[in-house]
């Protein structure tokens, strides 16, 4: 039953107080959630009555009655919607509480606000418990109108608008499908290496990770503070050994002491030590350390060279040759020099792989993926996903409903090309040229998922090459059995193949395309000992959330976007 007006209890029991289950208080935090009382489905009224601690950021303030009370929207990031609050002046400094971004958390009664306004709940706070001030003057984030453009050069206050934390959560809801969505189809998670030795791509974007640039600075400033050894020193080094032997051999000749003789052997082995640093340190040498013309990466921090990861693929097929079913889902890198809308430095990837399963099957999962995750928005996210709608893309909500719940178009590469040159001869023009071999643009993507079919379409059996070396060569010898789902908005989605399980055949490959084998032993080995037909694909996370919510720039759906010239934070 909600509380009646009575007397409101001491502070310090308030937290303790007993709230009903209606009301969902956070586990961890002496406050209930905003989405808890706003995101019910009667907006909240239902728990009119009741006394509550809320958190927050204020939206927007403003004092009213002459200054003697204040209205607050209060959003703590659990919903899109505000919390309502109103405070009297005899609580608080109200020009401190109404400027937008001010942190404060308050105890107070929830009531029924008068009828005709929007809100269906509001706060009566009775106590200002904690205050977090701003400096309108100064805040970079105020409640006017702003653009992601400039958002970008605030990510670090970014997440407080409603566009930000809209997106925020939508991640957070893909994320969590996606390891439902496996979990439930019995794949293993397994967590890949984000620095390696292999080029899972092949087109050496990669960025290096080592640390010879710093030792060589290190060792530049201590050879600057301290100069190594001259070789005067050196050979007055050489003498004091020669001068120390000579005396142990005087020592044993006369028959000296067992004492004696140790101690002078201490001193030798003394001058011997200082020999071999002095020795040693002369033959240090500042800049990077080189051999036969080229940087010796034996000399670094893992004795051959290193990158960042662009992709978990190769590693987690070694679980998938061992368990069956495992993905992985983690951030992958490409230090390719792009601006466009659709390119990040560093970015996540999902990454299935599947055993005993073949082209076909690797389709299914994809397009059964797709279709988990939009239902898993709409079912889960639904609010957000209308804040988007209003805001963004009147048609992002439709354009989930329309994916998950028709099949996907399946064609050949050969048909999509055939397809997009009688487009060419309708009048079409493309920016790019249409012809078999070409890797497909993201303006012939679209047209096949937007205008042709108007719904996802994944085309597969692609030329080999434009495809990476791993995928299996199709018995025409010219095409690979790869695949690409296409949606709506983005373009490719999800890129994918059924593995080459043949040992010659993936060697052949290797040497093709250019790339040296002794980095990929340990993926042959896989083919050598106990080879299964396998498939798998990725999925660009950050694309995922380009057409769900309708947003045009990549780098505005990920938290703290890398690209050319740009690591903020």
């Amino acid at each position: 039953m909600a509380e009646t007006d009575q007397a409101p209890p001491p502070s310090d029991q308030l937290a303790a107080l007993n709230l009903t289950d209606t009301v969902e208080k956070h586990a961890f935090s002496d406050r209930v959630l905003i989405r808890s009382i706003v995101g019910r489905p009667d907006g909240g009224a239902g728990l009119a009555g009741q006394r509550v601690r809320a958190g927050g950021w204020v939206k927007t303030g403003r004092e009213q009655g002459k200054g003697t009370f204040a209205f607050l929207e209060l959003n703590d990031g659990s919903s899109p919607a505000n919390l309502q609050v109103i405070v009297d002046a005899g609580l608080a400094v109200l020009s401190k509480l109404v400027a937008t971004g001010t942190c404060v958390v308050v105890d107070g009664i929830l009531k029924v606000p008068p009828e005709g306004t929007r809100q269906k709940i509001e706060l009566r706070v009775e106590k200002v418990v904690s205050l977090g001030e701003v400096d309108p003057a100064k805040y970079p984030i105020p409640k006017t109108k702003l653009t992601l453009e400039f958002l970008r050069d605030h990510l670090h206050l970014r997440a407080r608008t409603n566009t930000i934390a809209a997106i925020a959560r939508i991640r957070n809801a893909l994320a969590f499908a996606t390891h439902s969505f496996f979990q439930e189809h019995n794949f293993l998670y397994v967590h890949t290496p984000i620095l390696t030795t292999s080029d899972c791509e092949g087109a050496g974007e990669m960025f290096q990770v080592t640390t010879l640039i710093s030792e060589s600075e290190k060792l530049e400033k201590e050879l600057i503070k301290n100069p190594p050894p001259s070789e005067v020193d050196i050979e007055a080094a050489r003498q004091v050994v020669s001068e120390r032997g000579e005396a142990v051999k005087q020592l044993k000749a006369a028959k000296a002491s067992k004492s004696e003789i140790t101690a002078s052997v201490a001193e030798l082995n003394k001058a011997k030590e200082n020999l071999s640093k002095l020795e040693e340190r002369s033959k240090l040498k500042p800049g990077i350390p080189k051999k036969d013309g080229k940087i010796d990466y034996t000399q670094d921090f893992f004795a051959r060279q290193a990158f960042l990861t662009v992709s978990g693929q190769l590693q987690v097929e070694t679980y998938a040759c061992a368990v069956s079913n495992v993905y992985t889902f983690g951030p992958t890198f490409r230090a390719e020099h792009s601006h466009t809308s659709r390119h990040l430095a560093e970015f996540w990837m999902v990454e299935p792989e599947i055993a005993f399963a073949d082209l076909q099957d690797d389709m299914n999962c994809a397009e059964a993926y797709v279709k988990y995750m939009c239902n898993w928005l709409l079912d889960k996210c639904l609010d957000d996903m209308q804040f988007m709608a209003k805001s963004y893309d009147k048609g992002c909500i439709d354009r989930l409903r329309m994916v998950a719940s028709i099949p996907f178009v399946r064609i050949s590469y050969t048909e999509a090309v055939e397809l997009l040159e009688e487009a060419v001869k309708g009048g079409k023009k493309f920016e790019n040229e249409v012809k078999w071999g070409i890797d497909l643009a993201s303006e012939h993507e679209r047209y096949l998922t937007e205008v042709k079919f108007q719904k996802p379409v994944i085309v597969y059996n692609y030329p080999k090459g434009i495809k990476a070396f791993y995928m299996r060569l199709n018995d025409d010898l010219k095409t690979v059995a790869a695949m690409d789902v296409l949606v709506p908005k983005v373009g490719e989605l999800i890129g994918g193949s059924q593995r080459e399980e043949r040992y010659e055949v993936i060697r052949e490959r290797i040497l093709e395309v250019g790339l040296p084998l002794e980095p990929y032993e340990w993926y042959l080995d896989l083919r050598r000992y106990g080879t299964v037909k396998h498939c798998g694909f990725g999925l660009g996370f950050e694309r995922m959330i380009l057409f769900a919510t309708g947003i045009e720039n990549i780098r505005d759906v990920i938290p703290f976007p890398r690209y050319p010239g740009r690591a903020d934070l």
